[in-house]
């Protein structure tokens, strides 16, 4: 989700053309993949490999273990994310974003005061996780059940990054736009010079064919040295194989933080407009959690 403006427009034509990978059949009817048997994320075990439990956030018991944002964010987004914006709500993670005009500082590191029309919040785990064979360990796991925001202009999200950006990968497990309920998109980047992005054609569709703000519902991927899981609601709907345009096998074992965050506007968004958008919409996580084997 972290992109410098030109690639990001690069990466936005990408998304909009020919040249994007698409689920576009409803889920039950089609995937991009050879279909297999996805594990019950309740459950520590995959096939014949048990899965170990190395993270899990219930969100009952504080922010400890995250890094929560001050601060405006990249991408030409309208929102500032600010800790008031974040709670905890009877055991679940809750992301308020509302139409609110606000001065803040404008990026990470630069305090630049700039002026923003909505107020909302990100979150991203000190915990960083790295799938290296060195660690005894060749693939991870992460997954969250998650409700999406509604709403023209939201820009929910789930993913994964490390610094500096694009060294050390990212991994965009989930994408929403609040106004397209029915699909998200999953997208990889990295770049071995910070803040170039040299990853090309790598944003898949997922025309999941139900509204998926009405329900709670669980997001996935698997890092592998050489491939990229995509699950819905335990079911694979998308593989990434290395290959020169993704760079997977590149990045693999770098280590990467865990981000929760609602966008608003931007350049995911065709419409501009910010008078078009939604005034307020939420985003609830049950929970978050990684395994390895």
């Amino acid at each position: 989700m972290r992109k410098s403006l030109f690639f990001f427009l690069s990466l936005f034509c990408f998304s909009i053309s020919s040249c994007s990978q698409s689920d576009n059949q409803p889920l039950n009817n089609e995937t991009d993949s050879e279909p297999t048997a996805a594990d019950n994320p309740d459950e520590n075990q995959q096939g014949n490999t048990a899965w170990e439990l190395v993270f899990e956030e219930e969100f009952d018991q504080g922010f400890s273990r995250w890094n929560i944002w001050n601060s405006g964010a990249f991408n030409e987004e309208i929102q500032f994310y600010r800790g008031e914006q974040i709670q905890l709500t009877d055991g679940l993670l809750e992301i308020s974003i509302q139409r609110e005009a606000v001065t803040g500082p404008a990026l990470p590191g630069d305090a630049t005061p700039k002026d923003f029309e909505y107020v909302s919040g990100r979150i991203e785990s000190k915990m960083q996780f790295a799938p290296a064979n060195f660690e005894g360990q060749r693939e991870y796991r992460f997954v969250a059940r998650i409700k999406l925001p509604a709403g023209h202009g939201m820009w929910p999200a789930f993913w994964t990054y490390g610094d500096p950006w694009p060294t050390q990968g990212e991994i965009d497990i989930l994408e929403f736009r609040g106004g397209e309920t029915q699909e998200y998109i999953s997208n990889i980047f990295y770049g071995p010079d910070p803040g170039i992005n040299i990853n090309s054609n790598t944003v898949a569709e997922h025309n999941i064919g139900i509204d998926l703000t009405a329900d709670f519902h669980i997001y996935e991927m698997v890092w592998k040295a050489n491939m990229i899981e995509i699950y819905f609601d335990e079911e694979l709907i998308h593989t990434y194989r290395a290959n020169g345009s993704n760079n997977i096998s590149r990045f693999f074992g770098r280590k990467q933080k865990i981000v929760l965050n609602t966008a608003v506007g931007g350049l995911f968004f065709e419409d501009r407009n910010s008078a078009n958008y939604a005034d307020s919409a939420t985003m609830l996580v049950d929970w978050v959690r990684v395994y390895r084997r």
